[in-house]
């Protein structure tokens, strides 16, 4: 990789730009004639041939052979190689290590949950990084060929600098910089809320979508922005705090330490919060027993409540999904967005979710801004985020962004 166009690229070299640009259409646009492709990069064909042979040279890009056309000669096509390299992606959740790969192309080769726990000490990252590598020998990619490892963290991440401020912030060095010295490669780390949008956006169905918005409702509420075609970060990396938006008046203490967020109300946390207060003033549910008898419930327990059409816990969710819901609406009615996705824990529950928010968004949106906005449940589900922190470390590791 270092000796390719991508050094030269950031050495400023044309030749070596203009390659960068080609790769980005194979990656947006999939596989495309010479013809096809120098109408969308707005270069002649002699020059996109010229580019592409190097391309094919230095292994980036593959000649698929002639396709099928409606008549006349057919064209051969040409994409990215898909056996040119490797990117690896690894989400960190509470208790969990979500592990997956994708080739060059950007196809998901593998992917896999293991038990983990994250601790803040210089052992996990030992750990995580032994577990990352055992996940790579263990499906047989070669070391050389992994080209750049992308690494999802709940809380606030500086992505551009490298910082995490949740896990091992050590001022010194970049939690990145401690990573690739034990993977020996590109690390890049990324919010798992953003990254979970970028895998919505490149292989979900908001794909080519210029304005989308995802919202990660899990334990905690989380918001990413793609704002015409790129991911937003804002002024310091930290864009997308919805659950800390000041809405509401409840006087409850946030884990922030902050009043009246707006993930007090309408989050996983909240989902669980509400639940246990109906059971402590006597309310029903098939969570009765297990609650009397001094059992922990989990917010897993109560959605399983809810697909089992428990009437507390529905009418609970039906409350949180309201809140979200009319919170969704203000997004709409400041960001004009093409698709919202809603992801995280709380998707499980279907419509359950999606109908009260529906309803308030129907309520407290200005229907002339959302009659051009598809509000969908995540098609990736708990992939996300894992897809999305391969595709990331594709993306920057080619320098697209």
């Amino acid at each position: 990789m270092t000796s390719s166009f991508l050094k030269q690229a950031t050495e400023g070299n044309k030749n070596a730009i203009l390659k960068q640009q080609i790769i980005c259409q194979y990656i947006f646009s999939g596989d495309l004639s010479i013809t096809d492709l120098s109408r969308a990069v707005n270069l002649s064909v002699p020059t996109v041939t010229k580019l592409i042979g190097e391309l094919i040279d230095e292994g980036f890009v593959h000649n698929f052979g002639e396709q099928g056309s409606a008549g006349g000669r057919r064209p051969n096509i040409y994409g990215l190689n898909p056996y040119a390299g490797y990117f690896i992606g690894a989400e960190i959740r509470t208790d969990s290590l979500v592990l997956a790969a994708v080739n060059f192309k950007g196809q998901l080769l593998c992917d896999t949950t293991v038990d983990f726990v994250m601790n803040n000490d210089p052992n996990s990252i030992d750990r995580l990084c032994e577990t990352i590598r055992g996940f790579i020998d263990g499906h047989k990619i070669p070391h050389e060929k992994v080209l750049a490892v992308g690494v999802n963290i709940s809380g606030r991440v500086n992505s551009r600098t490298g910082y995490s401020y949740s896990y091992f912030f050590v001022e010194e060095q970049p939690l990145t910089l401690l990573l690739e010295e034990r993977l020996d490669c590109p690390v890049y780390i990324e919010n798992d809320t953003r990254a979970a949008t970028y895998g919505e956006y490149m292989y979900g169905d908001a794909h080519n979508e210029q304005t989308m918005l995802y919202i990660n409702a899990s334990w905690g509420l989380g918001l990413g922005m793609i704002i015409d075609g790129k991911i937003f970060y804002g002024k310091s990396g930290f864009s997308g705090e919805f659950g800390h938006f000041p809405l509401l008046d409840n006087e409850i203490i946030c884990r922030c330490g902050k009043r009246g967020c707006l993930e007090t109300g309408a989050s996983g946390s909240a989902l669980h919060r509400l639940f246990l207060e109906k059971l402590r003033q006597g309310s029903v549910s098939m969570l009765s027993e297990k609650f009397k008898k001094g059992e922990e419930i989990s917010l897993k327990d109560i959605l399983d409540a809810v697909l089992k059409e428990d009437v507390l816990a529905i009418e609970i969710l039906e409350s949180v999904g309201h809140t979200l819901g009319k919170a969704i609406a203000g997004l709409i009615n400041m960001f004009n967005p093409e698709m919202i996705v809603i992801g995280g824990l709380l998707s499980v529950a279907g419509e359950s979710l999606m109908l009260p928010i529906r309803t308030a968004v129907n309520k407290y949106s200005l229907m002339l801004v959302y009659k051009d906005t598809q509000i969908k449940l995540s098609t990736l589900g708990e992939r996300a985020g894992v897809i999305g922190a391969c595709l990331l470390a594709r993306s920057k590791a080619l320098g697209l962004f």
